[in-house]
Protein backbone atom coordinates (compact mmCIF):
# COMPACT_ATOMS: atom_id res chain seq x y z
CA UNK A 1 0.00 0.00 0.00
CA UNK A 2 1.30 3.72 -0.67
CA UNK A 3 1.34 6.39 2.43
CA UNK A 4 -0.81 8.42 0.38
CA UNK A 5 -3.61 5.39 1.23
CA UNK A 6 -4.00 6.77 4.60
CA UNK A 7 -4.66 10.47 3.55
CA UNK A 8 -8.40 11.77 5.03
CA UNK A 9 -9.92 14.94 5.30
CA UNK A 10 -10.18 16.43 8.54
CA UNK A 11 -11.56 20.16 9.40
CA UNK A 12 -9.04 22.23 11.42
CA UNK A 13 -11.46 23.10 14.17
CA UNK A 14 -11.80 18.76 15.25
CA UNK A 15 -8.34 19.06 16.58
CA UNK A 16 -8.91 19.11 20.25
CA UNK A 17 -6.35 22.06 21.69
CA UNK A 18 -7.50 21.49 25.45
CA UNK A 19 -8.62 18.10 27.27
CA UNK A 20 -12.06 18.06 28.71
CA UNK A 21 -12.40 19.11 31.91
CA UNK A 22 -13.49 15.33 32.80
CA UNK A 23 -11.42 12.78 31.66
CA UNK A 24 -13.89 9.48 30.79
CA UNK A 25 -16.17 12.17 29.54
CA UNK A 26 -14.66 11.81 25.90
CA UNK A 27 -16.65 9.92 22.97
CA UNK A 28 -15.92 6.52 22.16
CA UNK A 29 -16.39 5.26 19.30
CA UNK A 30 -16.83 1.03 19.46
CA UNK A 31 -15.51 -0.71 16.27
CA UNK A 32 -15.72 -3.89 15.78
CA UNK A 33 -12.98 -6.06 14.39
CA UNK A 34 -14.75 -8.11 11.81
CA UNK A 35 -17.62 -6.42 10.80
CA UNK A 36 -16.88 -3.13 10.65
CA UNK A 37 -19.50 -2.16 12.53
CA UNK A 38 -19.51 1.24 14.51
CA UNK A 39 -21.62 2.08 17.69
CA UNK A 40 -21.25 5.77 19.78
CA UNK A 41 -20.48 5.59 23.21
CA UNK A 42 -19.31 8.00 26.08
CA UNK A 43 -15.40 6.24 27.12
CA UNK A 44 -17.00 5.82 30.84
CA UNK A 45 -18.91 2.70 29.22
CA UNK A 46 -16.09 1.27 28.84
CA UNK A 47 -17.23 -1.00 32.05
CA UNK A 48 -20.01 -1.88 30.18
CA UNK A 49 -19.04 -3.09 26.61
CA UNK A 50 -15.88 -5.20 28.05
CA UNK A 51 -16.24 -8.40 29.75
CA UNK A 52 -15.62 -10.36 33.47
CA UNK A 53 -12.21 -12.13 32.39
CA UNK A 54 -11.29 -9.56 29.72
CA UNK A 55 -7.64 -7.90 30.14
CA UNK A 56 -6.51 -4.00 29.80
CA UNK A 57 -2.88 -3.31 28.91
CA UNK A 58 -1.90 0.09 29.73
CA UNK A 59 1.37 1.98 29.52
CA UNK A 60 2.78 3.71 32.70
CA UNK A 61 5.38 5.84 31.15
CA UNK A 62 5.43 9.14 32.49
CA UNK A 63 6.16 12.49 30.38
CA UNK A 64 9.05 14.63 31.20
CA UNK A 65 8.86 18.04 30.73
CA UNK A 66 11.15 17.44 28.08
CA UNK A 67 11.24 20.82 26.23
CA UNK A 68 14.09 22.64 28.12
CA UNK A 69 14.60 26.37 27.45
CA UNK A 70 17.74 28.02 28.77
CA UNK A 71 21.07 30.09 27.84
CA UNK A 72 24.62 29.31 26.89
CA UNK A 73 27.35 29.90 28.81
CA UNK A 74 28.93 32.67 29.09
CA UNK A 75 27.57 34.36 26.48
CA UNK A 76 23.96 33.94 27.35
CA UNK A 77 22.63 33.48 23.71
CA UNK A 78 19.16 31.94 23.53
CA UNK A 79 18.78 28.12 23.20
CA UNK A 80 16.34 25.67 23.36
CA UNK A 81 16.63 21.52 23.91
CA UNK A 82 14.27 18.87 23.35
CA UNK A 83 15.14 15.66 25.00
CA UNK A 84 14.23 12.44 23.01
CA UNK A 85 16.04 9.37 24.65
CA UNK A 86 18.37 8.83 27.64
CA UNK A 87 21.27 6.57 27.26
CA UNK A 88 22.62 4.29 29.44
CA UNK A 89 23.77 7.04 31.97
CA UNK A 90 20.88 8.74 33.10
CA UNK A 91 22.67 11.98 32.52
CA UNK A 92 23.71 11.05 28.93
CA UNK A 93 20.24 12.26 26.46
CA UNK A 94 20.20 12.20 22.66
CA UNK A 95 18.58 15.98 22.20
CA UNK A 96 17.65 18.33 19.61
CA UNK A 97 18.37 22.19 19.73
CA UNK A 98 17.49 25.14 18.32
CA UNK A 99 19.59 27.03 17.15
CA UNK A 100 21.79 24.21 15.70
CA UNK A 101 24.74 26.41 15.47
CA UNK A 102 24.87 27.29 19.26
CA UNK A 103 25.80 23.49 20.37
CA UNK A 104 28.91 22.18 18.90
CA UNK A 105 31.17 19.67 21.00
CA UNK A 106 32.40 21.36 24.09
CA UNK A 107 29.07 23.73 24.34
CA UNK A 108 27.93 24.88 27.84
CA UNK A 109 24.29 25.45 28.23
CA UNK A 110 22.70 26.93 31.71
CA UNK A 111 18.78 25.63 32.20
CA UNK A 112 16.68 27.05 35.48
CA UNK A 113 19.27 29.66 36.25
CA UNK A 114 21.78 27.07 36.77
CA UNK A 115 20.02 24.25 38.18
CA UNK A 116 20.74 22.46 35.09
CA UNK A 117 24.40 22.50 33.11
CA UNK A 118 23.97 20.98 29.94
CA UNK A 119 27.59 20.03 28.02
CA UNK A 120 27.84 18.95 24.41
CA UNK A 121 29.20 15.99 23.50
CA UNK A 122 28.92 14.79 19.79
CA UNK A 123 26.66 15.25 17.05
CA UNK A 124 25.51 12.57 15.85
CA UNK A 125 24.57 11.74 11.98
CA UNK A 126 20.98 12.99 12.05
CA UNK A 127 21.85 16.45 13.24
CA UNK A 128 20.64 15.66 17.24
CA UNK A 129 23.18 15.99 19.72
CA UNK A 130 24.25 13.84 22.57
CA UNK A 131 24.54 15.70 25.79
CA UNK A 132 25.92 15.47 29.33
CA UNK A 133 23.55 16.88 32.05
CA UNK A 134 24.88 18.02 35.33
CA UNK A 135 22.98 18.54 38.58
CA UNK A 136 22.59 18.74 42.34
CA UNK A 137 19.84 15.98 43.33
CA UNK A 138 17.71 13.51 41.56
CA UNK A 139 18.34 14.83 37.72
CA UNK A 140 14.18 13.58 37.06
CA UNK A 141 13.05 16.08 39.71
CA UNK A 142 15.10 18.61 38.29
CA UNK A 143 14.17 17.97 34.73
CA UNK A 144 10.57 18.29 36.15
CA UNK A 145 11.30 21.30 37.97
CA UNK A 146 12.59 23.40 35.21
CA UNK A 147 11.44 21.80 32.14
CA UNK A 148 8.17 22.69 29.67
CA UNK A 149 5.85 20.31 28.55
CA UNK A 150 6.50 19.06 24.52
CA UNK A 151 3.25 19.22 23.45
CA UNK A 152 2.78 18.36 19.67
CA UNK A 153 2.78 21.20 16.86
CA UNK A 154 -0.74 21.02 16.46
CA UNK A 155 -1.62 22.05 19.97
CA UNK A 156 -1.76 25.85 19.55
CA UNK A 157 -3.13 26.70 23.07
CA UNK A 158 -0.95 26.62 26.21
CA UNK A 159 -1.92 24.05 28.80
CA UNK A 160 -2.89 25.51 31.81
CA UNK A 161 -2.52 22.29 34.12
CA UNK A 162 0.67 20.42 32.59
CA UNK A 163 -0.41 17.02 34.61
CA UNK A 164 -3.69 16.70 31.83
CA UNK A 165 -0.34 15.46 29.41
CA UNK A 166 -0.34 12.55 31.94
CA UNK A 167 -2.35 9.58 32.66
CA UNK A 168 -3.80 8.85 36.37
CA UNK A 169 -1.40 5.88 36.56
CA UNK A 170 1.96 7.39 34.84
CA UNK A 171 4.56 6.10 37.05
CA UNK A 172 7.98 5.31 34.88
CA UNK A 173 9.60 8.60 33.96
CA UNK A 174 10.95 8.49 30.60
CA UNK A 175 8.65 9.46 27.67
CA UNK A 176 9.13 12.96 25.53
CA UNK A 177 5.09 12.31 24.00
CA UNK A 178 2.43 11.01 26.24
CA UNK A 179 0.65 7.53 25.69
CA UNK A 180 -2.40 9.39 25.06
CA UNK A 181 -5.03 6.63 24.68
CA UNK A 182 -4.61 6.22 28.64
CA UNK A 183 -5.37 9.86 29.28
CA UNK A 184 -9.13 9.04 28.97
CA UNK A 185 -8.74 6.96 32.26
CA UNK A 186 -9.89 7.91 36.04
CA UNK A 187 -9.16 6.29 38.96
CA UNK A 188 -12.86 5.52 39.53
CA UNK A 189 -13.44 3.96 36.46
CA UNK A 190 -10.25 1.74 36.91
CA UNK A 191 -11.51 0.64 40.02
CA UNK A 192 -15.60 -0.03 37.82
CA UNK A 193 -13.59 -2.48 35.81
CA UNK A 194 -11.14 -4.36 38.48
CA UNK A 195 -14.65 -4.40 40.49
CA UNK A 196 -16.23 -6.27 37.11
CA UNK A 197 -13.32 -8.53 37.37
CA UNK A 198 -11.79 -7.14 34.24
CA UNK A 199 -7.82 -7.36 34.69
CA UNK A 200 -5.98 -4.22 34.96
CA UNK A 201 -2.04 -4.63 33.81
CA UNK A 202 0.57 -2.30 33.07
CA UNK A 203 3.74 -2.41 30.77
CA UNK A 204 6.54 0.56 30.56
CA UNK A 205 7.49 1.77 27.10
CA UNK A 206 9.09 5.14 26.98
CA UNK A 207 7.35 7.56 23.83
CA UNK A 208 10.18 8.31 21.58
CA UNK A 209 8.87 11.90 19.29
CA UNK A 210 10.14 9.53 16.24
CA UNK A 211 6.77 8.53 16.87
CA UNK A 212 5.15 11.49 15.23
CA UNK A 213 7.93 11.26 12.52
CA UNK A 214 6.04 11.61 9.33
CA UNK A 215 6.39 8.87 6.67
CA UNK A 216 7.94 10.44 3.66
CA UNK A 217 8.11 7.43 1.34
CA UNK A 218 5.38 7.03 -0.68
CA UNK A 219 5.93 3.14 -0.07
CA UNK A 220 4.90 2.50 3.04
CA UNK A 221 7.55 -0.40 3.70
CA UNK A 222 10.89 1.85 3.17
CA UNK A 223 9.96 3.71 6.26
CA UNK A 224 11.91 2.82 9.54
CA UNK A 225 10.50 2.81 12.85
CA UNK A 226 12.48 4.78 15.50
CA UNK A 227 13.24 2.27 18.39
CA UNK A 228 11.90 2.38 22.09
CA UNK A 229 12.86 0.39 25.04
CA UNK A 230 10.72 -0.96 27.45
CA UNK A 231 9.77 -3.12 30.39
CA UNK A 232 7.13 -6.33 30.66
CA UNK A 233 6.64 -6.80 34.30
CA UNK A 234 6.15 -10.86 35.80
CA UNK A 235 2.58 -9.79 36.56
CA UNK A 236 1.48 -8.44 33.66
CA UNK A 237 2.97 -11.23 31.14
CA UNK A 238 1.06 -13.28 34.13
CA UNK A 239 -1.94 -11.80 33.65
CA UNK A 240 -1.80 -11.66 29.70
CA UNK A 241 -0.99 -15.23 29.81
CA UNK A 242 -4.05 -16.08 32.02
CA UNK A 243 -6.51 -13.73 30.12
CA UNK A 244 -5.59 -15.84 26.79
CA UNK A 245 -6.16 -19.68 28.81
CA UNK A 246 -9.20 -18.38 30.09
CA UNK A 247 -10.41 -17.80 26.90
CA UNK A 248 -10.72 -13.75 28.01
CA UNK A 249 -9.92 -10.64 25.69
CA UNK A 250 -6.55 -8.87 25.88
CA UNK A 251 -7.25 -5.43 24.79
CA UNK A 252 -3.93 -2.88 24.52
CA UNK A 253 -4.68 0.59 25.74
CA UNK A 254 -2.80 3.35 22.92
CA UNK A 255 -0.62 1.56 20.10
CA UNK A 256 2.33 1.61 22.46
CA UNK A 257 1.28 -1.14 24.45
CA UNK A 258 0.29 -2.72 21.26
CA UNK A 259 3.49 -2.75 20.04
CA UNK A 260 5.22 -3.59 23.01
CA UNK A 261 3.21 -6.86 23.24
CA UNK A 262 3.52 -8.02 19.51
CA UNK A 263 7.50 -7.15 19.74
CA UNK A 264 7.78 -9.41 22.60
CA UNK A 265 5.21 -12.64 21.34
CA UNK A 266 7.59 -12.42 17.60
CA UNK A 267 10.56 -12.24 19.65
CA UNK A 268 9.89 -14.63 21.67
CA UNK A 269 7.12 -16.93 20.61
CA UNK A 270 5.14 -16.32 23.93
CA UNK A 271 4.57 -13.64 26.12
CA UNK A 272 7.25 -14.15 29.20
CA UNK A 273 8.68 -10.95 31.41
CA UNK A 274 11.22 -9.33 29.85
CA UNK A 275 12.89 -5.60 28.98
CA UNK A 276 14.13 -4.82 25.56
CA UNK A 277 13.38 -2.29 22.59
CA UNK A 278 11.51 -2.16 19.92
CA UNK A 279 11.50 -0.81 16.10
CA UNK A 280 8.56 -2.83 14.96
CA UNK A 281 6.34 -1.72 12.17
CA UNK A 282 2.78 -2.78 12.00
CA UNK A 283 1.00 -2.01 8.85
CA UNK A 284 -1.53 -3.68 6.41
CA UNK A 285 0.20 -5.96 4.63
CA UNK A 286 3.10 -6.51 6.62
CA UNK A 287 4.76 -10.22 7.28
CA UNK A 288 3.84 -8.87 11.28
CA UNK A 289 1.15 -10.84 12.34
CA UNK A 290 -1.43 -9.77 15.93
CA UNK A 291 -0.35 -12.42 18.32
CA UNK A 292 -1.39 -11.55 21.44
CA UNK A 293 -3.72 -8.52 21.02
CA UNK A 294 -7.88 -8.85 21.06
CA UNK A 295 -9.17 -5.07 21.64
CA UNK A 296 -7.38 -2.10 20.84
CA UNK A 297 -7.80 1.16 22.49
CA UNK A 298 -6.18 4.39 20.52
CA UNK A 299 -6.79 7.97 19.79
CA UNK A 300 -7.76 9.48 16.49
CA UNK A 301 -3.92 9.49 14.89
CA UNK A 302 -2.70 12.04 12.22
CA UNK A 303 -2.85 11.44 8.28
CA UNK A 304 -0.30 9.32 6.49
CA UNK A 305 1.35 8.70 9.88
CA UNK A 306 2.79 4.94 11.01
CA UNK A 307 -0.02 5.01 13.77
CA UNK A 308 -3.05 5.30 11.88
CA UNK A 309 -1.24 2.65 9.81
CA UNK A 310 -1.12 0.19 12.72
CA UNK A 311 -5.02 0.55 13.50
CA UNK A 312 -5.22 0.00 10.03
CA UNK A 313 -3.54 -3.43 10.54
CA UNK A 314 -5.38 -4.28 13.38
CA UNK A 315 -8.70 -3.28 12.13
CA UNK A 316 -8.66 -3.64 7.91
CA UNK A 317 -7.87 -1.02 6.00
CA UNK A 318 -11.83 -0.27 4.80
CA UNK A 319 -12.98 -0.84 8.38
CA UNK A 320 -10.57 1.98 9.75
CA UNK A 321 -10.99 4.52 6.89
CA UNK A 322 -14.75 4.01 7.39
CA UNK A 323 -14.86 4.58 10.60
CA UNK A 324 -12.52 7.75 10.19
CA UNK A 325 -15.00 9.34 8.07
CA UNK A 326 -17.60 8.66 10.48
CA UNK A 327 -15.71 10.16 13.29
CA UNK A 328 -15.14 13.39 11.09
CA UNK A 329 -19.23 13.18 9.93
CA UNK A 330 -20.27 13.05 13.78
CA UNK A 331 -17.62 15.80 14.87
CA UNK A 332 -15.31 13.46 16.96
CA UNK A 333 -12.59 15.55 18.46
CA UNK A 334 -9.06 14.23 17.21
CA UNK A 335 -5.39 13.44 18.44
CA UNK A 336 -4.25 13.94 21.42
CA UNK A 337 -6.29 15.47 23.89
CA UNK A 338 -9.33 14.14 21.30
CA UNK A 339 -11.54 11.49 21.63
CA UNK A 340 -11.21 7.56 21.39
CA UNK A 341 -11.83 4.47 19.60
CA UNK A 342 -12.24 0.85 21.19
CA UNK A 343 -11.72 -1.61 18.35
CA UNK A 344 -12.81 -4.89 19.69
CA UNK A 345 -12.69 -8.60 18.42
Amino acid sequence: MKTSDFDYHLPEELIAQQPLAQRDASRLLHLSRTSGAAAHHIFTDLADILNPGDCLVLNDSRVLPARLLGEKIPTGGAIEFLLLERKDDEHVWEILTRPGRKAMPGAKFSFGGGKLIGEILEVVDDGNRIVRFSCEGDIYQVIDEVGNMPLPHYITEELEDKERYQTVYAKEAGSAAAPTAGLHFTPELLERLRAKGIGIGFVTLHVGLGTFRPVSDEKIENHHMHTERYILPAETAEMINKTKASGGRVVAVGTTSCRTLEAIAQDHGKIIPCAGSTALFLYPGSESKFQVLDGLITNFHLPKSTLIMLVAAFAGYENTMNAYKRAVEEKYRFFSFGDSMLILS
